[in-house]
């Protein structure tokens, strides 16, 4: 049993018997003394040479990968950031373009912010923030549902309107996506769907009465210590040698500090899908405050514990067997990195560039994969590689595979 647990049941046996206090005071230093158990090393070993594999496979040009529970962490870099044009080693201050991570590091947790402080509803309709956005067919369409993937609208959005002009900047973007025409009645169908992030961005920006990138660092990044991570890199004034490339657009030029997804990058770097460049250090910050249940190392609140819950527990229409929180993934064809052993209550995401992030209450663990395979400058599907680690990560901080049910 966690010491946690250990812990909330000795305090509830206090108040109910006072007399026990004394003895059971004693009981609760113990737990709150007790040492950490280290990381498994074997699985630790074992992860070192799937990654290795997946770089030697010429599947990804090298990465970051962090695992840690209960404060034992492992971590480290390998392979290389760049190939082109000469190969540089990838290290742990490596910023990464962290694509779809944006949606559950930046987008979510802004809104529960901004719904923390009253000025937005999750169950209100996108309407009410954006209202000459869609047609009738959209006024089911809530918050939520783009939140869980579930509005009914097509996973993506072309560059062209229907004129047959090219969209660009925000402004162009919000047109194009309330453009869309939805596939499903609201609430009916589980599609992952970068256009529901992208219109969630434009709430945000629409409420909180500030650009999201801005939004962004004051309410998140900078309370969270988080000094690495932002969009727009370079114009934050990132070194472009500690950014990782990605994809290959001209001879000899790779996209480097500027974002790889062509939507946020028509809407110049910033969206609520896409856009968000990290290092492992500082995603293992917001880890430790979601599994602290939203506070701070120094005991200071940051989110709510109703928001952490609505972040990281079902919220998605009960009839839908697909199980999304309000931001991360818990129970999808996208769950890949919880692995074979991390529990159904585990919750995490991924990005298209090569990135995986999953959480885990129960053990207090997490693991944190970044890498760049849309450098490789070919297919690549390193998607095998966020299952191995999600199970190794989780052999690492000691999760057990349930027991298998007694034979009738």
């Amino acid at each position: 049993m966690a010491a946690p647990t250990i812990r909330r049941i000795l305090l509830s046996l206090i108040a109910m018997r006072p007399a026990l206090a004394a003895s059971l005071t004693l009981l609760l230093a113990g737990c709150a003394l007790a040492p950490p158990r280290p990381l498994n090393a074997e699985a630790l070993r074992q992860a070192d040479a799937a990654i290795t594999a997946m770089i030697e496979k010429q599947q990804m040009p090298g990465g970051v990968w962090w695992v840690e529970q209960a404060g034992q962490s492992y971590h480290r870099a390998y392979g290389q950031r760049a190939l082109q044009p000469s190969p540089e080693p990838a290290d742990d201050a490596t910023l990464y373009d962290a694509a779809s991570l944006t949606k559950v590091v930046v987008t979510a947790p802004l809104i529960e912010r901004l719904r923390e402080q009253g000025k937005l509803d999750v169950d209100a309709p996108l309407q009410r923030y954006l209202p000459a956005c869609g047609d009738e067919s959209w006024g089911g369409i809530t918050l939520r549902h783009l939140l869980t993937h579930t509005a009914g609208l097509p996973a993506g959005m072309g560059a062209k309107l229907p004129n047959g002009e090219t969209w660009s900047g925000t402004a162009g973007a919000q047109q194009q996506a309330c453009g869309q025409k939805l596939r499903a009645a609201p609430g009916a169908q589980f599609v992952y769907s970068d256009i529901g992030y992208i219109l969630l961005g434009l709430v945000i920006e629409q409420v909180g009465a500030a650009p999201l990138h801005e939004q962004a660092e004051a309410q998140l990044f900078a309370p969270l210590g988080m000094t690495d991570s932002g969009y727009l890199p370079l114009q934050r004034g990132a070194p472009a040698a500690r950014i990782a490339p990605t994809e290959k657009v001209a001879e000899g030029e790779y996209l480097r500090g500027v974002v790889h997804d062509p939507t946020a990058r028509r809407m110049g770097g910033v969206a609520g899908h896409a856009g968000l460049f990290t290092t492992s250090s500082d995603l293992a910050r917001y880890a430790r405050m979601l599994l602290a249940g939203g506070l701070l190392p120094d005991g200071r609140r940051f989110l709510s514990e109703q928001s952490v819950a609505l972040l990281s527990t079902p919220q998605s229409p009960p009839e839908l067997k697909e199980k999304r929180a309000l931001g991360f993934d818990i129970d999808t064809p996208y769950s890949r990195p919880r692995g074979k052993l991390y529990p159904k209550t585990s919750f995490g995401h991924t990005g298209f560039t090569g990135c995986a992030f999953w959480l885990d209450p129960t053990s207090r663990s997490f693991t944190i994969l970044l890498a760049n395979r849309v450098h490789m400058g070919g297919p690549t599907n390193t998607l095998p590689l966020y299952e191995q680690l999600g199970t190794l990560a989780a052999q690492a901080a000691g999760v057990e595979a349930p027991p298998a049910p007694a034979a009738r």
